[in-house]
């Protein structure tokens, strides 16, 4: 869970995070939306998929990348469960 925080600690990070709960996206498509280089973007990418938040695929020269609803669902509860905040399933 440490390389969550960790992976969700910066803002650069969190908005793929926001932009790929819309879809999958390619790396190219992400880097569009920043005003940083490519290499940066690639670093940020590398570091949400080591800590599991996104999954990519390669299919030639194009990686898609997507989010890992598991894992950010997950990472969502743990924070729930620190603020003392209940999720549908437990609300009785």
């Amino acid at each position: 869970m440490k390389d969550v925080w960790n992976a969700m600690a910066d803002p650069t990070r969190r908005e793929i995070l926001t932009m790929l709960q819309s879809g999958e996206m390619t790396a190219g498509e992400i880097a569009d939306r920043f005003e940083i280089s490519n290499a940066t973007v690639s670093h940020h990418l590398k570091i949400l998929r080591e800590a599991g938040l996104i999954t990519s695929e390669k299919e030639k020269q194009t990686i898609t990348y997507k989010l890992n609803t598991t894992v950010f669902q997950d990472f969502l509860k743990g924070i729930a469960a620190v603020f003392g905040m209940k999720g549908e399933d437990n609300e009785k």
